[in-house]
């Protein structure tokens, strides 16, 4: 990554709605399906004067929102609703200079899916049975956020100031006595996150060679947790002395301050080389309060039109999400069912990081292009995250060292109405000594963990996806494939799951009306052979639960166009 990208470097977000001509077009769609899936949405937008706007919506119902426990094609209590919205607004004050507005917003509500057959654990007010097919548990994720920029632009200088606001929020609400049956402890847990900033990016051409890049950065959050726990006194052997549970509030919060600024430039020093050098700082003010100086260069050499080599290296400052920075009071658990075996909590820190990339690609013809890159990365107080617990919500925590490597192959093809795409990729990605959140682990994992090297939780040796598409007048076909091997499970995650493959196939119609109206009609199949794989097992470091990818699944889409 360039200077300009900090902090979170594990994603960036680039939007892309309608421009031009298209923005005054509108579509309204039904897309239904298996697993009771419904999903109607809308698009509009248009040209008034100065003004451009774009707004899209959606409403899903689906009886598969998390994945299955079991290998079932039908699962039990896994239904979700989710609305989601987005506005584009923009504003033209002079022929340099415009403003610009994005909005969005997501409310969704999930079941979380059960697992029948299950052995209850406990004993509850006297009672020792309870079915797992009954199972209550819901969890509510919300978010919403807003940003305004100006943007002004000239021949020789660009600018960009932006502020923004966000806010995302997750509550899972327990089934208080199934949840205590089968593990001792029922939390409702609420967590939400606020963030306000500031950004400003700024281009300067020196001349035909330099291009001089600069900005800052500002962001203040503030994230609270609340937790009412339900839980059974404990003797020293960690045996219940009563089948009556009591209550345990547990409220905190935490502010987090990142502030940054970065200086580079884009050196062409002819047409064929391009290097982009700089620097950023960063400072983090959280929990503990971290900073580092970061070095950063690319460099891309096209000898050829149809060649293209790059080379890079990266110093990375990546803070811990506050959101997911565990803040529980583990003293107020001591002598019950949710104690910790260890009590150790050490904050959650910073990964530092160094990262190399390196790659070429290659096109052959006027219509097939081939692809190689390769990485390695090697940090300190790597980031992982886990489930510890029932709720859906992941936890962060610290491995004293790691080190990620591997590469990709790419390649596709495109002639007239017909393309195709392949993607293989190899990972491998390790850590070693938990350093913080210790209290998340049991201790002999965390003992094995403290002297081997560990996988980490996303690492999966080999991922692979191909597809093919071929349009013919108004009809279009495609296909495509995914594949992977290597997800983790077991005792310290020192075992995999069974590869898996999946097939899927689309066909859609478009019926022209006149004009801009059409009707678009898509049939697709997911998972063609109903294959039934596993994602994970229930076992491994922060595995909260099996899950399943789904089964086969028909789908139907009918849009028009206006």
């Amino acid at each position: 990554m360039p200077a300009q990208f900090g902090f979170r470097t594990t994603g960036v977000i680039d939007i892309h709605s309608k421009n031009g001509a298209v923005f005054t077009d509108g579509e309204a769609s039904i897309h239904v399906g298996s697993f009771d899936t419904i999903m109607p949405s809308f698009e509009y937008g248009g040209v008034s004067g100065k003004l451009t706007y774009y707004g899209t919506g959606s409403y899903l119902h689906s009886g598969i929102g998390i994945e299955n426990p079991t290998r079932s094609s039908d699962p039990i209590h896994d239904d979700t609703d989710q609305f989601k919205g987005f506005g584009y607004f923009s504003y033209i004050i002079d022929d340099t200079s415009r403003f610009t507005l994005l909005l969005s917003g997501n409310d969704s509500n999930f079941q979380i899916p059960n697992n029948p057959g299950q052995i209850p654990m406990f004993v509850v007010n006297g009672k020792t049975t309870f079915d797992s097919s009954k199972l209550d548990e819901n969890q509510a994720e919300n978010s919403a956020y807003a940003i305004l920029a100006y943007q002004k632009k000239s021949d020789l200088f660009n600018m960009q100031a932006s502020v923004f606001a966000r806010y995302s929020g997750v509550l899972f609400r327990p089934d208080e006595l199934g949840d205590l049956f089968f593990n001792g402890v029922a939390s409702r847990v609420d967590r939400q996150i606020y963030t306000n900033g500031a950004e400003l990016d700024m281009s300067y051409k020196l001349n035909d060679q330099n291009t001089l890049r600069g900005g800052l950065l500002f962001t203040a959050s503030h994230a609270t947790v609340g937790s009412v726990t339900l839980v059974f006194p404990v003797d020293a052997l960690g045996n219940p002395t009563s089948d009556m549970p009591f209550r345990i509030v547990d409220n905190t919060s935490q502010f987090g301050y990142f502030y940054g600024l970065y200086l580079q430039d884009e050196w062409k020093p002819f047409e064929q080389l391009i290097i982009n050098f700089g620097s950023r700082f960063d400072l983090a003010d959280e929990t503990l309060t971290e900073s580092q100086f970061s070095p950063r260069i690319n460099i891309v050499y096209t000898p050829w039109a149809t060649t293209t080599f790059h080379v890079g290296y990266a110093r990375y400052f990546t803070p811990p999400p506050l959101e997911n920075v565990p803040q529980s009071t583990i003293a107020k658990f001591t002598g019950t069912t949710n104690e910790s075996a260890i009590t150790l909590d050490t904050p959650v820190k910073t990964e530092r990081a160094h990262y190399f990339d390196a790659g070429v690609t290659q096109k052959i013809g006027d219509d097939f292009q081939v692809g190689i890159d390769g990485f390695y990365k090697h940090a300190r107080n790597v980031l992982d995250e886990g489930q510890f617990g029932q709720a859906l919500i992941l936890s962060s925590f610290n491995y004293r060292e790691g080190e990620i490597y591997g590469g990709e192959f790419t390649a596709n093809y495109q002639h007239k109405g017909f393309s195709s795409y392949l993607n293989i990729g190899y990972e491998y990605a390790r850590g070693m000594h938990v350093s913080s959140a210790q209290f998340l682990f049991d201790p002999d994992e965390f003992a094995y963990i403290r002297n081997h090297w560990v996988f980490l939780d996303h690492d999966q040796r080999f991922t692979g996806s191909a597809g093919v598409a071929y349009n013919w007048n108004d009809w279009s076909f495609s296909a495509d494939a995914l594949y992977g091997n290597g997800l983790r499970r077991g005792f310290a995650n020192t075992q995999k799951n069974h590869p898996y493959e999946t097939l899927n196939l689309g066909v859609e119609r478009r019926i022209s009306l006149g004009g801009k109206q059409a009707i678009k009609v898509r049939f697709d199949v997911v998972n063609l052979f109903d294959k039934i794989y596993q994602i994970r097992d229930g076992s491994g470091i922060g595995v909260g639960a099996p899950q399943f990818g789904q089964r086969r699944g028909f789908y139907g889409t009918v849009a028009y166009d206006f």
